[in-house]
């Protein structure tokens, strides 16, 4: 098999491509190939939305599935890449199957990081990655009535609402200090907190984990105190290990991700990298070289890489945002708050309706906004142009963001 564009990874950012791809009016062949056994679906509702009940599996779909036969993209599913021939231009499947490239956009994201620990593998250990996760966790809950929650990152905290919801006991273990210490502000964190125990969920933060116990499936978890919290789930979201192994094998230069280009491009001819897995210098983060785990990094470099494959290479230099629903809170962010040195509260957090500012050398570099949407559609122009205003200013929130004087 020979196609003109291969793509690795039939997540988000990889039926992107395609779908960009055939937009801007590219004529040949196309295969996308991916690990499950599912034409492509969205992945965030999956903790959130499809394990409520609240959207069935048809709604998840990126698009119907005969949209991709009838735009002459080949679905090559149920199948892994375990290598790459760069001098060859081909990919081997597990299977033994060759196929050919004359350009390849590797989207494959990553896969959860697991625990370590004893017991780890047990039945009732579960991440939350594709639909089979969910699923399986679906099918579990029936029998559960108390659940351990690893990881206090966006992940966690909504699987954490979603089990309450169904009224699930719920244990959280953080091993920092705070929840979201490493993408929020302190004031963030406490709010959610806060949150969380008002809707009894139990929430440790500097709490380590020795054990999963158990013999056929999970009983409960051993604590670094030597305490055991029974339970019989445990959701464990600790983030991801981008899986780009045979591109590292075939000698493209990375480390965590694969590293890219300012048009997505790996240092091997004519292999893209885009999404999860892709580590970038962005300008939101002073130039650092980082990895964005995002619907919206996705589809930007999918876009990227759609135009430059179709002779019209253009930058990516996309702003980051991200949301998180969790109960009736709507989280939006703009921008990457690392690294700031100034965090203005804008509103009550009482109000549950109030936005926190993060500022760095004085200048605008991020916001979250909760419930405030204003705020969020506000803040995003100040956060791209890095708008310097003053702190007092930005914490008035009777005056809209739009309308405050920039300091020259």
């Amino acid at each position: 098999m020979n196609y003109d564009v291969v793509i690795v990874g039939a997540g988000q950012g990889g039926a992107y491509a395609a779908i960009q791809l055939r937009q801007l009016g590219f004529e040949g062949t196309i295969a996308l190939v991916g690990r499950e056994s599912e034409p492509p679906y969205e992945r965030p509702p999956l903790s959130k939305e499809y394990m409520l009940g609240d959207k069935a599996w048809e709604r998840l779909l990126i698009r119907p599935a005969d949209f991709w036969e009838g735009k002459g993209i080949d679905l090559v599913l149920n199948a892994e890449v375990v290598s790459v021939q760069p001098a060859d231009k081909t990919v081997t499947l597990q299977d033994g199957r060759t196929i050919g490239y004359g350009d390849l956009v590797w989207a494959t994201g990553g896969d959860p990081r697991r625990l370590t620990c004893p017991g780890a593998d047990l039945p009732g250990v579960y991440g939350v990655r594709n639909r089979a996760d969910a699923d399986a966790i679906l099918a579990d809950l029936p029998n559960v009535e108390r659940a351990v929650i690893v990881g206090g990152g966006y992940i966690g905290l909504e699987a954490a609402a979603v089990l309450r919801k169904l009224g699930k006991e719920v244990t959280l273990l953080e091993v920092l200090p705070r929840v979201l210490a490493r993408v929020a502000g302190e004031e963030l964190s406490a709010f959610y907190q806060a949150e969380h125990r008002a809707h009894g969920v139990d929430l440790r933060t500097e709490t380590g984990l020795e054990a999963i116990e158990g013999t056929d499936r999970v009983t409960g978890v051993r604590l670094a105190d030597g305490s055991v919290v029974e339970c019989q789930l445990v959701i464990v979201g600790i983030g991801i290990i981008p899986a780009v192994g045979p591109l590292l094998t075939a000698g493209a230069a990375g480390g965590n991700g694969v590293d890219v280009d300012q048009f997505c491009r790996t240092s091997l001819p004519n292999v893209y990298a885009i999404g999860d897995c892709a580590a970038h210098s962005n300008r939101f983060a002073d130039g650092a070289v980082i990895r964005l785990e995002s619907v919206q990094n996705a589809n930007d470099m999918a876009s990227c890489v759609a135009k430059a494959i179709t002779g019209d290479a253009q930058p990516y230099a996309a702003t980051p945002w991200f949301w998180s629903n969790q109960y009736d809170l709507k989280l939006q962010t703009v921008g990457l708050s690392g690294g700031h040195d100034q965090a203005v509260l804008r509103g009550d957090p009482a109000s549950r309706s109030f936005s926190v500012l993060y500022l760095k050398n004085g200048k605008l570099i991020a916001s979250d906004s909760v419930n405030a949407i204003k705020d969020y559609v506000q803040a995003r122009k100040l956060v791209e142009e890095g708008a310097v205003i003053a702190p007092e200013d930005l914490a008035d929130a009777s005056r809209p963001l739009k309308e405050l004087d920039r300091i020259s």
